[in-house]
């Protein structure tokens, strides 16, 4: 399987997030923001936190159009996967790939810590490798996590169990505790919380590495 990790300026969990995808045992191609086709073969883009452009604007806006933004969106359109973590989040909605918004965290200050997650559905390649119901810790790391949406948005996302991950302990004031959500058809991915900061022992923790793994063993190309 073949992952695309994309770099903006103000990236800084590309690295992070590419080493994580190899160390499940994905080929792993590095994609610039100006590109404007992905990789040949390509089977998932993973789009990485930090703080592309500077979050000038809104937090991921101008990295929606960039030029290897239609190419993004294209992929997801016919059926490829695409994961998006903290910024990427931010990014995937601003694309109008996932619903909804990121707002600023309601304490209005940056978080910083580990937190523990509730898988909410473990129907999806992202989540197979969790049971729904079980408790993982996952660090954050945002200023505009709060994830925001109207009602019937809300509603339509727990009845198509859409909602990846709740928080425990709502660190942001996300409705609903939301911290990650699915596409339609199951396979965009937003989440803020940031799994490839926990998939080796070294990092004090793992429980982020069974989601990279399980995307490899549940992915079917598009």
């Amino acid at each position: 399987m073949k992952a695309a990790v994309i770099t903006f300026p103000g990236s800084n969990c590309d690295r992070d997030l590419a080493t994580a995808f190899e160390r499940a045992g994905f080929d792993v191609a590095r994609v610039w923001h100006k590109e404007t086709a992905l990789p040949a073969g390509t089977d998932i883009v993973g789009i990485p936190g930090g703080f592309s452009f500077g979050d000038y604007l809104r937090c991921g806006a101008i990295a929606a159009r960039s030029p290897v933004g239609q190419a993004v969106v294209a992929h997801a359109e016919r059926g490829g996967f695409v994961l998006g973590i903290c910024n990427g989040f931010q990014v995937l909605t601003e694309m109008g790939l996932l619903p909804g918004a990121l707002m600023r965290n309601a304490g209005l200050k940056f978080v910083c810590r580990p937190v523990t997650l509730t898988v909410a559905t473990s129907a999806s390649a992202f989540t197979s490798g969790y049971s729904a119901g079980q408790q993982i810790r996952i660090p954050v790391a945002h200023h505009d996590g709060n994830y925001t949406a109207d009602a019937a948005t809300l509603a339509a996302l727990k009845a198509e169990d859409r909602i990846a991950f709740t928080y425990a302990d709502n660190p942001n004031g996300s409705m609903g505790d939301i911290a990650g959500i699915l596409s339609a058809n199951r396979r965009v991915l937003g989440m803020m919380p940031h799994p490839e900061r926990v998939v080796d022992p070294v990092q004090g923790g793992t429980d982020g590495a069974a989601l990279f793994s399980a995307l490899l063993g549940g992915m079917v190309p598009a």
